[in-house]
Order: C-alpha cells, then structure tokens, then sequence
C-alpha cells in the first residue's frame, strides 16, 4: 500500500508563519471510486494568498489547524478510472501539500507538452503569469509611454506584469526589498528604475521618477506603498488591486489611501481576482507561449527540494527572502 505523505497546519501562526506551525501525517490512498483519477505530486506552488487561508478571510476557504495545506499542483497521473485520462499525463490540479492526490476527473486540466518545463504551468504560463496579464492587459490597458509603477516588482506577478509593460512601450519602475532584487529587476526583467524600499525614501523617489505622476500602478503590497503611490496618480491613472502582502502576517487590517487621491486623478481602480478570468486562461497562454519561447518573456523559479521542504520555503516566502516563483519539486 502506498502511503502519502502531507503536510498538516499544526497551529495558526502569530504574524509570520514558523516552521513550528506545520507537521508531517502519513495516510494510506483511498481505493479509485467511479471517474477518479490518483497522481502523484511533481511540483507545488507556494503563493502568498495560501497565508490569508491560514488567517481564515482568503475568499478561497480558510485553513484550520489538522487540515492538509491547499495549493495548485503539476501532478502526473498514475491511476485512473476515466478514459479522458491517462497513466502518465501531466495535469494542473489543486494537489495540495502532499505526494499524492485523488480527484474527480472533472477537477483536472491536462498540460499542454508545448509547456516544457512542466513547472511553468505554476509560474510564468500558471496563476501568477494569468494574474499579470489580466491585470495589465485587460484591466489597465497599458498604452506606449504610459508610466507604469509595481509593487514586489521580482516576484511571480510582478516579474511578469513588469515584462508586459516593457512590451507594450511602457516605462516602467519597480520597487523591491533589496538591492539584489533591484539589480535583477533592471538587468534581466528591463525595469527602467526600480526603489529599493528598504533603504531610499519612496516618495521622493517617485517624485524623481515620475514628475508627471504614475499611470498604471499594479499593487501586490497594499499597507504605506498603495498610499504613497496613490498620492502621485497621473489624470485618468488606472490601479489593479491585486495582493495585500503588508497584511498577511497582521490580524488587522491596514486602512486604505485617502479617496480623494483617486477621485482628484479621476483613477479608475480595479480588484482583480484571477477567478475571474479563468476562461481566458488558453488566450493568455496562446500570447504568451511564443514570447517566452523567443526569449521575450523570462522566468525564474525558486524550487525548494522535497515536500520536507515545503514549510520553509513557505516561510522564506512570507519573508520575502524568494527570488521568482515559489515551487516546490516534490517528486
């Protein structure tokens, strides 16, 4: 009998996460009823919204101490009882944190085998490169000069929406946590600027950068940063709502900018919840694909080694210590 390893939320953390607050079950597989499918996890994405899950107020569902972690999946089919399905394919799936995972057929998507590797169905052609170009293309509609300001700049959303606008003849300026995520946001991702936010002040930075005011800001932060750039909105400035990092790890939440910032720029301001777009989800792929084949779009995934390993990296994660796309390979 095979068993499954998984990892449970053994306790709700106070602010961070520690590896403390996660523990290792072993379970036996349940016996395939009637169109399900078994797989075996190969990759798990990390994301921060699975904190918000933790704390109970993500619109996803919330996690409970003894549940098993949620979280989206490439995983390989190794049994299975519906003809649409067979041993050996390539699915993306909500797997959760553990080896194996058992689904109704109708809960799978195949993978594309023009998606190589299979990781970046998590990342770069997954929920994060989705979220980018949703939030970009569709909500804000960049247009050639526009002034474009993001938040986490580096990460799995920001990486991407940052490319995005560089592709569609933005100027573009991120802000990041160090100087090595700033140094690697302008010489590989071709970020004009990007702020280190630990050690410049933000708002006489952008008032150096953008003298005429920030068009298109794609906001993953909230907390201060959302206030200061709303302070600096161009007329007819365009906000996509889209992360709420500075709150994760409090209880409470942070208060918003004042509306009159937006109001006085005439900004339009849209919550963007990637749901949404789910069936659009093969048209952004179709775009995409070929510029990351030709080398137009780029990448990097910080693969932690092992599902033993994934309660650090999730940690490391809400630190902000990651570089690109939290995944974990786990088999």
């Amino acid at each position: 009998m095979i068993k499954n390893t998984q990892v449970i939320l053994k306790s709700t953390p106070e602010g961070e996460p520690n590896v403390s607050n996660f523990a290792f079950t072993e379970s036996d597989i349940p016996t395939l009823n009637d169109k399900q499918v078994l797989c075996k996890t190969l990759y798990l994405s990390l994301d921060p919204y699975m904190r918000s899950q933790i704390a109970g107020r993500h619109i996803s569902g919330s996690i409970k101490p003894g549940d098993v972690l949620h979280g989206e999946t490439v995983s390989e089919v190794i049994e299975s009882l519906d003809e649409h399905y067979k041993v050996g394919d390539k699915v993306r799936c909500m797997g959760g944190w553990q080896k194996y995972s058992l689904h109704s057929a109708k809960d799978l998507n195949k993978i594309s085998e023009h998606i190589n590797p299979s990781s970046y169905a998590l990342s770069v052609l997954g929920m994060p490169g989705l979220t980018a170009y949703a939030g970009l293309v569709w909500q804000a509609k960049p247009k050639a000069g526009d002034v474009v300001v993001i938040s986490a700049a580096t990460g799995a959303v920001g990486s991407m929406a940052g490319q995005l606008a560089k592709i569609y003849g933005c100027k573009v300026i991120g802000i990041a946590g160090s100087d090595a995520k700033c140094a690697y946001a302008k010489e590989q991702l071709g970020y004009d600027e990007c702020i280190n936010r630990g050690t410049e002040d933000l708002a006489s930075r952008l008032d150096e950068l953008c003298p005429k005011g920030v068009d298109i800001y794609f906001d993953l932060v909230g907390g201060e940063i959302l206030n200061t750039v709303s302070a600096r909105l161009a007329i007819g400035a365009r906000i996509i709502l889209c992360g709420l990092m500075a709150e994760y790890n409090q209880k409470e939440r942070i208060g918003g900018p004042p509306p009159g910032f937006w109001i006085r720029s005439r900004a339009k301001i849209y919550g963007l919840v990637v749901y949404d777009f789910e069936h659009r989800r093969q048209e952004f792929i179709d775009v995409c694909l070929p510029l990351i084949n030709n080398g137009s779009l780029k990448t990097r995934e910080d693969i932690a080694q092992g599902i033993a390993a994934a309660p650090e990296a999730f940690c490391r994660l809400m630190k902000g210590a990651n570089m690109g796309k939290a995944l974990v390979k786990v088999s």
